[in-house]
């Protein structure tokens, strides 16, 4: 399950790009965020690579003390709250498109450990993708859509999604995730 050629320019591009068009709003989502609460605005967290091995994911922070902030409830509706992950595609920790980063809990929660789960582990882990954009359907199912996704991966997949997550970003997750059900692409909750 190699990723096709040219995986590596496509996320150099469009990260790239992302960072430089995104800025502006991210320094604003980061002042409303200390206006709030005072507290940082960047997030980070261990996960888990390809092959297993760890690194630092970033996110804008969108809770405190245990509560989703107000402003954090407009990020994680959006999926803005993802927008620092272009550093970690740009750092080569991460892709635009793949299996979603776990945590090593995630992974035990999951009872992902064993050697049978290592095929999820060979590439690099995706800001977006087939179980990101379907959340919500349990680990089965974004076991099943992960493993679809890396048998299936291609240029023309890799757009395709990112245009839905482009689209969760403006129109927010419930609505994509309606399109895509009444498409036929996930089944009804």
């Amino acid at each position: 399950m190699k990723p096709y050629p040219g995986k590596r320019g496509l996320d150099l591009l469009f990260s790239g790009t992302a960072c430089i068009a995104f800025a502006p709003l991210i320094a604003g989502v980061a002042l409303a965020t200390c206006l709030e609460d005072g507290g940082r605005p960047i997030f980070s967290q261990p996960r888990l690579g390809q092959k297993r091995r760890p690194f630092t994911i970033l996110k804008l922070r969108s809770m405190r003390d245990e509560r989703v902030t107000t402003v954090g409830r407009w990020l994680r509706q959006t999926g803005i709250d993802e927008f620092p992950q272009f550093l970690n595609v740009l750092r080569g920790d991460m892709s635009m498109v793949g299996p979603r980063p776990l945590t090593e809990h995630d992974v035990d929660r999951l009872g992902w450990t064993g050697q049978e789960y290592d095929w999820r582990f060979d590439a690099k882990p995706g800001i977006t993708g087939m179980a990101q954009l379907s959340a919500g359907h349990g680990a089965q199912a974004s076991a099943h859509f992960d493993k679809l996704y890396l048998e299936k991966q291609s240029l023309a997949l890799d757009l395709q999604l990112l245009a839905l997550s482009l689209a969760v970003n403006v129109v927010g997750k419930r609505r994509v995730r309606r399109w895509l059900r009444n498409a036929g692409v996930l089944a009804a909750e």
